[in-house]
């Protein structure tokens, strides 16, 4: 019971980090965004490992790294192929498959569940599905390229809940700080070659209003670094969630849960942006919570 409620609950705080992420986002840019949101997630996650009692075992200190650098794959991966689009039928995908990627792991490795489990779990996958689907109207076939990103971007994040899965217990928060760190790291250093780049190719065009843009946009930018800050302290503490549901109880249990995440992006961008959720969504919120409630209890 404890593992659906963490992992669900965890699920929510990420579609909040989302939320936040998204808007900031469109101030100054995705991969910025995600450097801030994981700088402000490694300090929170920095200071917070003391007080949880966390070890610092160089074992799972390695495997937190390796998590990070997972991590980053998977944002970059995610970001590609949303770009390419269509997002209605390549978010699903990404949540399915890193739904299923730890859950296949999970019976492999031994994981064991009682009659009403994998009802219970075949009910939550279709539940990620319509959660994450966002109707768009003359929406075209994804590319070849597209779905391969999508599958790779579902896999990687399906990777790292089985990397911080073998982390210790006793490790508390250690090996996600040292995961948020390695991510805010290699996302910093690609914004640096990107604005490199930009830089480059405006030193190469007449830029006669320059300083007046930049000062035109600087507060736009100030925000969205603020809101990408917030992101990165609530991304944590989803993070934080996650974690310790995985360390309740069976992994494959924690990983369908937690690719409920879409579930709080949309339910804020409801309330917030007075954005319409559509019927299917509704749907799938309604088997999302029933089979958090199966899994609860089985």
């Amino acid at each position: 019971m404890l593992t659906a409620v963490l992992s669900l609950t965890g699920a929510l705080v990420f579609g909040a980090a989302d939320f936040l992420g998204g808007i900031a986002a469109k101030r100054i840019g995705a991969v910025l965004a995600t450097a801030v949101a994981g700088l402000a997630g490694f300090v929170a996650l920095a200071l917070a490992t003391p007080i949880v009692g966390s070890t610092w075992e160089p074992a799972d200190l390695w495997l937190g790294a390796a998590a990070g650098l997972v991590g980053a794959v998977a944002i970059g991966l995610l970001y590609a192929c949303l770009a390419i689009g269509p997002m209605s039928i390549l978010s699903p995908l990404t949540a399915l498959v890193s739904a299923i990627v730890p859950m296949v792991w999970g019976l492999v490795s031994g994981d064991r569940f009682g009659p009403i489990t994998p009802w219970a779990l075949g009910l939550a996958l279709v539940a990620v599905v319509l959660v994450g689907f966002v109707p768009e109207r003359g929406a075209v076939r994804p590319s070849l390229t597209g779905i391969g990103m999508g599958v790779g971007s579902g896999a990687a994040i399906g990777v790292f809940y089985i990397i911080m899965d073998r982390t210790s217990s006793g490790s508390g928060l250690a090996p996600l700080t040292v995961n948020v760190g390695v991510t805010a790291v290699v996302m910093f250093a690609v914004a640096g070659v990107f604005a490199l780049a930009a830089r480059v190719k405006r030193s190469r065009m007449p830029q006669p209003d320059e300083a007046t843009d930049a000062a035109s946009t600087a507060p736009d930018r100030t925000r969205g670094v603020r809101l990408a800050a917030v992101g990165g302290l609530v991304n944590a503490a989803a993070n934080a969630l996650i974690l310790f549901g995985i360390r309740a109880g069976e992994l494959a249990i924690a990983a369908v849960l937690g690719a409920m995440y879409p579930a709080g992006t949309i339910i804020l961008a409801a309330i917030v942006l007075k954005e319409r959720i559509a019927p299917v969504q509704w749907v799938g919120l309604v088997l999302a919570l029933a089979s958090a409630a199966m899994l609860a209890l089985a």
